[in-house]
């Protein structure tokens, strides 16, 4: 059940709630406290140090890393890893982020994905692009939530967003530049609109609707990580998503299935079943 937005906390809540339906993105601040935080540092070391036997390695075969000089090849992203870690789960399904979700929704979320990204010093960023593109969430579209695992700013390459595109259609990518970009995908700024900085501190979560434009710069710090653990979410009446992100979970932790997508939505077939 959702909860009921009545004490001071829901209000604050209601607040923010009210703050992502009008710009389509809310910062929910300080929502994993320092120690949780210096958890997930510590499990994504430990998965980097030690891999996932037929899921994870510490050098990358991921598209977009073009060499062993990348610092991406050696601190690849953690796709799914609450597949194979408890605590990751956990995370994933965290009281506080799944509080907000049931307030953006409108009703039970359920989980679609988690990642963990390193970006480590000297590393390319992600070209603006919509996470609806992958996803293809039917009905309506998902939500992210992107936890700082480090303070993030302009240097270190903190996330982008274009405030009010939450209502835009999914837009066809064009070719980023592989220059500042790990992927290949770039959605262009619609005429009206910019692209603004979400500096956050480590710990804050922000919360944005699968249409919102977003994307990060490259991390020019020549010291600090931009680490950051994400989680997808779909409303709980999905019927369709992109068949790599089955199966779904709800917020008790259990599995089940729901129909993939068959559709490669508004740009073709190409894009059906990609993983963001």
């Amino acid at each position: 059940m959702v909860a009921s937005l009545s004490s001071s906390s829901d209000r604050q809540i209601k607040a923010q709630a009210d703050f992502f339906a009008r710009e389509g993105y809310v910062v929910a601040p300080g929502l994993f406290s320092a120690p949780e935080v210096a958890e997930v540092r510590e499990i994504f070391a430990r998965i980097h140090a030690e891999g996932i036997p037929g899921h994870y390695a510490a050098r990358s075969e991921q598209d977009g890393v073009r060499s062993a000089d990348d610092p991406l090849f050696d601190f690849p992203r953690v796709m799914m890893p609450h597949r194979h870690n408890d605590r990751a789960k956990y995370f994933m399904l965290h009281p506080r982020v799944v509080e907000r979700l049931g307030a953006f929704f409108g009703q039970e979320p359920v989980a679609t994905q988690s990642m963990f990204y390193f970006k480590p010093p000297g590393a390319r960023g992600q070209a603006l692009h919509q996470d609806q593109f992958y996803l293809l969430v039917e009905p309506g579209t998902c939500i992210a939530a992107w936890t700082a695992i480090d303070d993030c700013d302009a240097e270190n390459g903190a996330v982008l967003v274009v405030p009010k595109t939450n209502e835009a259609e999914v837009i066809c990518p064009k070719v980023a530049d592989a220059s500042v970009s790990y992927t290949s995908h770039l959605v262009p700024v619609p005429p009206g609109h910019k692209a603004k900085l979400v500096p956050m501190k480590a710990g804050d979560t922000l919360f944005f609707n699968g249409s919102i434009i977003h994307g990060s710069g490259p991390n020019r710090s020549k010291t600090r990580f931009r680490r950051a653990f994400i989680g997808h979410y779909a409303a709980g009446d999905v019927r369709k998503i992109s068949g790599g992100y089955r199966p779904l979970m709800r917020m008790d932790g259990t599995e089940y299935e729901v129909e993939a997508q068959s559709s490669g939505g508004p740009c073709g077939e190409g894009w059906k079943g990609a993983l963001h």
